[in-house]
């Protein structure tokens, strides 16, 4: 749940780390008996904790949709991501994944741990899809393609492009091509984009945004369609479901550096050569320490570069009715702009991984319920990646100049005055934190503790693992001594 250390040092974040923990329980108990749904169910809790807690909220029709639409992504993703698998094997799956859900027998052993299982068990997860309603397959079955597709045009390793092109054209000429290689989204991704495919590496930013768009934007567009077919939510514009995609993506692409880059038996490497080639020769080379000064300077030019998709989510944030589908929505984008904070101008991007900590994703998670919180968020967000900005960074001006926009675009939402206020703590630029502008005593805070064990202990719980209001019962010193201890042996317990 969080070390006691970071606990003692935040104890703002037991409360929400309790209820989260609370919830999670609450989901795995919540599986459903179906073999095939329970596989899916767990498997999601097994590869998203967190999304999979989001995803309880919905639902149970929309439920069942995303689970199956983000089980079927993943699927797709490790494909992807497998750089052991040859590429001449690899590109065909890609492209025929959309087909390959459709059948309940399929499945493809590659990727490990968690992902392996779920690509050894896809079946399950076919069986599921089938299960759905048209509106949802038709969608789900629509963004696989569009993604299957715009992975493989990515997937250009040294010295295959030219022999793969002149490969299938010779197949073609001769008539005599396997039927893996006949359909027909392969047969236009092989002629009709020939010459563009042998130049599709992640070179320029409009690259970069191609590629975002294929393995993260589609998403949005997918979600959107999900939410519309539902008859819950307007269907949302492409642009704006694009963004929310790209933000994300962009956000995993810069935090995941280091573990891309010293990728076995191949590195990714997704940051743009037009933003990186201005700081060192080859992208690798923003790993050694002897770089320090230009890898977060490069590190910082990227995090600004994902800036520009912050007023498109915000947009269409602003825009759903749903509030199940908008926690949805919201979390992961406040967790977004949390993590571009965390990572602007520190150099351990490059050492290691740099991410919130537990404690602070369950506040988000349990803080985030409205639009006037999210603006909290991306204003208090912002106000602390700011406070990082050296004057001297080559794209300070940029950085500040769209980070003054986002907080001019929260202001003018008049959502700053009607939320729970936030504030950065004293050292901004090393305690990323939210915490309460009139932050909480100790005693306070001990109250708030208490007030969540005493109704674990006295089951003041709802199923859905809500508390209840406090029961009005007279308190004596010597009860409440005594249910004190009692709490501090359970707060005990549970940190352990």
């Amino acid at each position: 749940m969080g070390s006691l250390g970071a606990i003692l040092k935040h104890p703002d974040d037991l409360y929400p780390l309790l209820k989260l923990k609370m919830a999670v329980k609450h989901a795995a108990k919540q599986i459903p008996s179906e073999p095939h749904w329970a596989f899916c169910y767990s498997m999601l809790i097994r590869v998203s904790r967190s999304f999979s807690f989001v995803v309880q909220q919905l639902g149970t029709e929309l439920r069942n949709a995303v689970c199956v639409f983000y089980l079927v992504l993943r699927a797709l993703d490790t494909v992807e991501d497998d750089t052991s698998i040859p590429t001449d094997v690899k590109v065909p799956i890609l492209i025929a994944f959309h087909r390959h859900i459709y059948d309940r027998n399929w499945n493809f052993s590659c990727g490990t741990k968690d992902y392996k299982v779920l690509m050894d068990q896809f079946h399950d997860v076919s069986t599921a899809f089938l299960e759905l309603g048209k509106g949802y397959q038709e969608a789900i079955e629509d963004i696989t393609k569009r993604m299957g597709a715009g992975m493989a045009k990515f997937i250009c390793k040294e010295g295959f492009n030219s022999f793969l092109i002149i490969h299938v054209n010779h197949q073609i000429a001769q008539a005599s091509i396997s039927s893996v290689f006949l359909n027909t989204e392969w047969k236009m991704l092989c002629l009709c984009d020939a010459i563009r495919l042998s130049h599709l590496q992640v070179e320029t930013i409009d690259d970069y945004d191609e590629y975002c768009h294929y393995v993260a934007g589609v998403v949005g567009l997918g979600l959107s369609k999900l939410f519309h077919a539902a008859e819950l939510e307007d269907l949302a514009s492409d642009s704006l479901s694009n963004s929310m995609g790209l933000f994300l993506q962009k956000t995993n692409i810069i935090r995941d550096y280091l573990e891309d880059i010293n990728e076995i038996p191949k590195s990714r490497m997704f940051w743009p050569r037009e933003i990186w080639s201005k700081y060192v020769n080859k992208l690798e080379d923003l790993k050694y320490e002897e770089n320090s000064v230009k890898a977060v300077q490069c590190l910082n030019d990227m995090v600004t570069n994902s800036l520009i998709h912050v007023d498109d989510c915000l947009k269409y944030m602003s825009a759903l009715q749903e509030p199940a589908i908008f926690r949805f929505c919201a979390i992961p984008q406040v967790m977004a702009i949390g993590t571009l904070a965390m990572c602007y101008n520190d150099i351990n991007v490059f050492r290691g991984v740099v991410k919130m900590r537990r404690g602070l994703t369950a506040q988000v998670i349990h803080r985030t319920k409205t639009m006037a919180d999210v603006y909290g968020a991306f204003f208090d967000f912002s106000c602390m990646l700011k406070s990082k900005v050296d004057k001297n960074d080559p794209n300070a001006t940029k950085t500040l100049s769209s980070l003054e926009a986002l907080q001019k675009t929260c202001r003018e939402s008049g959502a700053l005055n009607k939320r729970k206020s936030y504030i950065l703590r004293n050292e901004l630029k090393y305690n990323s934190v939210l915490v309460s502008s009139a932050e909480l005593s100790s005693s306070s805070s001990l109250c708030c503790l208490l007030f969540l064990l005493i109704s674990l202990l006295t089951d003041q719980v709802t199923r859905d693992g809500r508390l209840l209001e406090f029961p009005s019962v007279h308190m004596d010193d010597g009860w409440l001594h005594k249910r004190l201890l009692y709490s501090m042996e359970a707060a005990f317990l549970i940190i352990v």
